[in-house]
């Protein structure tokens, strides 16, 4: 089964707490693109069974409007996670974030036990999507074939947290830390076909900081980033959504490409910057953005 999610529009991922019901009730009032239903660190040792509780009957009993549901698992380390994969599955969870992902083979051990639940609870089995966390040197190293482990996969996420105390240092600020691992990430992402997301930003009373990260991780290629509050959705959704001055112009760029192939002119010009083949596909990228982000209405 094929889903038709794997490339859907992820700008921003929003972590909750499935032990705290007042926070899952009505998360999609903020129009996240998705939220992160969250099992593994927000979640004390001792309420790993409530809070999967409170996660089945969210999952079943909320309409979240859309919004996309993931949900974090515990690591594959810990005795939880099967249970955690059975919960996700028969609520309907839409995707699982698969914990401290070092290998393609952790990949493969949640796939077959996603595969299983989903016989068990008589789900399509191919509904249920992966993404894997990388959180440590090992699992940068393995991006590329962590990105090629399951076609359920559609993508990979930094956790900073985890990965800046496997290097040996602290987070900064400044994101020197995270450099190395951003760069592997989504080159090996891309290579993959596979999405790239980064990871969360945790001071809330730096906003022109959280700004200029977000601006700086877009330029790098990114897909989205993870987030830990509502008030960062505009500022994402607004840097990762075509402006109307891009859509336009990739309006332009992809019309004269199809004239002028037809006519066997390779090089031109729009809005005085030299135009070839090469700018084709990232201007109908450009479009797909903004028509799944609701400000186009044209034909792609």
């Amino acid at each position: 089964m094929r889903n038709p999610n794997l490339k859907r529009l992820r700008r921003t991922m929003m972590f909750l707490n499935c032990q705290k019901p007042n926070l899952i009730k009505d998360p999609y009032i903020y129009k996240p693109d998705s939220i992160m239903l969250d099992l593994e660190d927000a979640v004390a040792e001792n309420q790993k069974d409530a809070a999967r509780y409170s996660l089945y009957h969210a999952l079943k009993e909320i309409d979240y409007h859309g919004v996309e549901r993931v949900v974090r698992i515990n690591g594959l380390a810990t005795p939880h996670w099967q249970e955690d994969v059975r919960v996700c599955v028969a609520g309907g969870a839409d995707v699982i974030r698969i914990s401290k992902t070092e290998t393609a083979e952790d990949v493969h051990r949640v796939e077959a036990a996603v595969e299983a639940a989903e016989k068990e609870f008589e789900v399509p089995v191919g509904r249920t999507l992966l993404m894997a966390a990388l959180e440590s040197a090992k699992g940068v190293m393995n991006a590329y074939e962590i990105c090629n482990s399951s076609e359920r996969l559609f993508g990979i996420a930094l956790s900073g947290g985890d990965y800046s105390k496997d290097l040996q240092t602290v987070i900064t600020g400044t994101g020197v830390e995270f450099a190395g691992a951003r760069q592997s990430m989504i080159v090996a992402a891309r290579a993959a076909g596979k999405q790239c997301f980064d990871t969360v930003f945790t001071n809330l009373d730096d906003m022109e900081g959280f700004a200029k990260e977000v601006l700086m991780i877009k330029q790098m290629g990114f897909d989205g980033k993870s987030i830990i509050n509502p008030r960062q959705i505009e500022t994402v959704h607004r840097i990762f959504t075509p402006s109307e001055k891009e859509i336009i112009f990739a309006e332009k760029v992809v019309r004269e490409i199809d004239e002028k192939r037809a006519k066997g002119i390779g090089v031109f010009t729009v809005d005085g910057k030299m135009i070839d083949i090469a700018f084709y596909d990232g201007s109908k990228r450009t479009l797909s953005l903004a028509k799944a982000a609701g400000v186009y209405e044209g034909e792609l």
